[in-house]
C-alpha cells in the first residue's frame, strides 16, 4: 500500500468515527478484535467480573508524509507488562472527568503531550483484558511534528506504526497463548523489532477492521 492510499485508509477511519460516544455497555466490549459474545464459554469464564475502568489514547499521526499510529514501549523495571509495546494510557482515576480526561493526562504523563496537542475524534469498542481492566480507546489526532517527551519511569522507546503495514496481511501471525492454563489463538503484529499483541494489538486489530469493512 502506498502513502495516498494509507491517506485515504486513515481518512476513511476518521470519517466512521466522526461524532462517537463512548459505549460501556457489556455487549460491546471485545477481547482482541472480537466482541466478548463471540468468544467460547470456556474462555469466557475466564473473564474478569468487575474490571477496573482504563483509557488509552490512541493517536493518529504521521511521518515523512506517511500517516500512522503513536506507540509506546514500556519501561523495562516495570512490574507489570514490562517492555511491552502500548498505547499511552492507564486507569481512570477518581480526579478525572472520564476515558477522555484519563487518557489525554496520561499521554502528558507518559509521552509530554498537552491536551490542546491533541484533537479527540472518537471512540473505539471498549477492550476487555484479562488482567482485570476495560480499556476505553480514546483515537485522537495528532500533529505530525509532535516529539515525544518520556517518562523514563514508564515509557523507554516510542515510534510510529505506519497504516500500510498495519492493513498488510503479511505483518499478522497468529500464535497459542496460554491464559489461565487455556490455549488460545491469538493475533499479533509485527513491525520491524517491534512485536504488538494481547489489547494493543486487538485495538489496532479494531481500527484495521473499521478501515477494511
Amino acid at each position: 500500500m502506498d502513502a495516498d492510499a494509507a491517506r485515504l485508509a486513515c481518512d476513511r477511519l476518521i470519517a466512521r468515527l466522526a461524532g462517537s460516544q463512548p459505549d460501556h455497555r457489556q455487549e460491546q466490549w471485545r477481547i482482541g478484535a472480537p466482541p466478548v459474545r463471540h468468544a467460547t464459554s470456556g474462555f469466557q469464564t475466564l473473564l474478569p467480573h468487575d474490571p477496573l475502568p482504563a483509557a488509552v489514547l490512541v493517536g493518529l499521526t504521521s511521518r515523512q508524509g506517511e500517516p500512522g499510529i503513536l506507540l509506546t514501549v514500556r519501561a523495562a523495571h516495570l512490574r507489570r507488562h514490562a517492555g511491552q509495546v502500548s498505547f499511552p494510557g492507564g486507569l481512570v482515576e477518581p480526579g478525572d472527568a472520564g476515558p477522555v480526561a484519563a487518557a489525554l493526562r496520561e499521554a502528558q504523563e507518559e509521552v509530554g503531550l498537552a491536551a490542546q496537542e491533541a484533537e479527540v475524534i472518537g471512540f473505539l469498542p471498549d477492550q476487555l483484558v484479562l488482567t482485570g481492566y476495560c480499556i476505553t480507546p480514546v483515537v485522537a489526532r495528532i500533529a505530525s511534528d509532535f516529539q515525544p517527551r518520556y517518562d523514563p519511569i514508564e515509557v523507554q522507546d516510542s515510534f510510529v506504526l505506519p497504516w500500510s503495514v498495519l492493513l498488510d496481511d503479511s505483518s499478522l501471525r497468529e500464535t497459542m497463548r496460554s491464559m489461565a492454563g487455556r490455549d488460545v489463538v491469538a493475533r499479533d503484529i509485527h513491525y520491524g523489532k517491534y512485536l504488538i499483541w494481547g489489547a494493543t494489538a486487538g485495538i489496532l486489530l479494531g481500527l484495521r477492521d473499521l478501515v477494511r469493512e
